[in-house]
């Protein structure tokens, strides 16, 4: 099974274009509501799919959240995810369970069970802590919990893990952050080469709104990503309409 999508690891949360969202209060209830475009999809180090359309949705409520995610490329190319995720926050402190689907294009099986070769759906439980103060450094922990495309070989659960820390700063009317992310162990999720300690994410990103009248401003952003443990790199580019 291909290695899986985030952006939500802490960093992507910290960047536009999916931090950016459109947000809308009623009492002490928030809407939010963003789409954004992408030159390509890189989670956590591994590309996903080329040139994509990602759009999300959320309702918060003191602290809690209920919220949607999904991504398809644009290509046609049979890549398409869709992620819902209830949340609570106080504080420096998240906490979150994700329902995580991408079985593609055309499976038309989101309700099947996961047999007969369907990997079907994978629950993750995320937590992430920000130092409060002048000095932001956040700390992830992403744990793959339940799934048929997260176990080892011989059938046993491998609890796959991803780890991230990440620093934003601003320079002059820019956002930044830096990352760095790894698995501490054999994560079954991430492929079959994941066999131990590995670092699968060293990013730097940036992020602007690009002013375009007084009522609206285009978010942009751009991030270079470096996955030592597969060789590999990425240069993301995207959009945020909101």
């Amino acid at each position: 099974m291909e290695a899986k999508k985030v952006v939500l690891s802490g960093f992507i949360a910290i960047l536009s274009p999916l931090g950016g969202m459109y947000a809308q209060e009623s009492g002490n209830v928030e809407v939010g509501l963003s789409g954004d475009v992408v030159s390509s999809y890189v989670w956590r180090g591994f590309k996903q799919a080329g040139a994509s359309v990602q759009p999300s949705l959320s309702v918060g409520y003191k602290g809690w959240s209920v919220s949607a995610w999904a991504s398809t490329d644009i290509g046609g190319n049979g890549n398409k995810e869709v992620d819902f995720t209830l949340g609570y926050a106080a504080g420096g402190l998240s906490v979150a369970l994700t329902d995580y689907w991408w079985d593609g294009e055309g499976a038309n099986r989101y309700f099947s069970r996961p047999e007969n070769g369907n990997p079907g759906h994978l629950l993750e439980a995320g937590l992430q802590y920000a130092l409060p103060g002048s000095f932001p450094l956040s700390l992830s922990w992403n744990t793959f919990l339940l799934g048929e495309g997260n176990k080892k070989a011989g059938g046993d659960n491998s609890f796959s893990t991803y780890v991230e820390l990440a620093y934003p700063f601003k320079v002059k009317e820019v956002d930044f952050a830096v990352s760095a992310g790894f698995l501490p162990w054999e994560s079954a999720v991430y492929g079959p080469d994941m066999d131990g300690f590995k670092c699968t994410s060293i990013q730097l990103g940036a992020s602007k709104e690009i002013k375009i009248n007084e009522r609206f401003s285009l978010p942009v952003s751009a991030s270079v990503i470096a996955n030592p443990a597969a060789e590999d790199v990425h240069f993301v580019f995207g959009i945020t309409i909101k």
